[in-house]
């Protein structure tokens, strides 16, 4: 009989690093919770931006601001969490 091989599909990226915006500037930083859209945008100084666009269903972002200058992460502030608005079903 012969073998099903199937179709092989790789494992998600579970980390990116963005090395084009090393060493920039940080103007703003904005979070969007809408019904339509959810993203983090990082503003910088230079007039450019690294947006992240995230689909979710029911989506509960935990910001936390650490400093990280002895190699550890120091928690500086958590904020309260932002929750999504999920439309209600027809």
């Amino acid at each position: 009989m012969a073998e099903n091989k199937g179709t092989h599909f790789p494992e998600p990226h579970t980390r990116q690093d963005f090395h084009e915006v090393k060493d920039k500037i940080v103007e703003s930083v904005e979070l969007f919770v809408e019904p339509t859209f959810y993203g983090i945008t990082i503003r910088f100084q230079d007039k450019t931006a690294l947006t992240f666009s995230i689909e979710s269903c029911g989506v509960v972002a935990f910001p936390v601001l650490a400093d990280w200058t002895g190699g550890e992460e120091k928690t500086l502030k958590k904020y309260t969490p932002v929750r999504s608005k999920i439309p209600p079903e027809a």
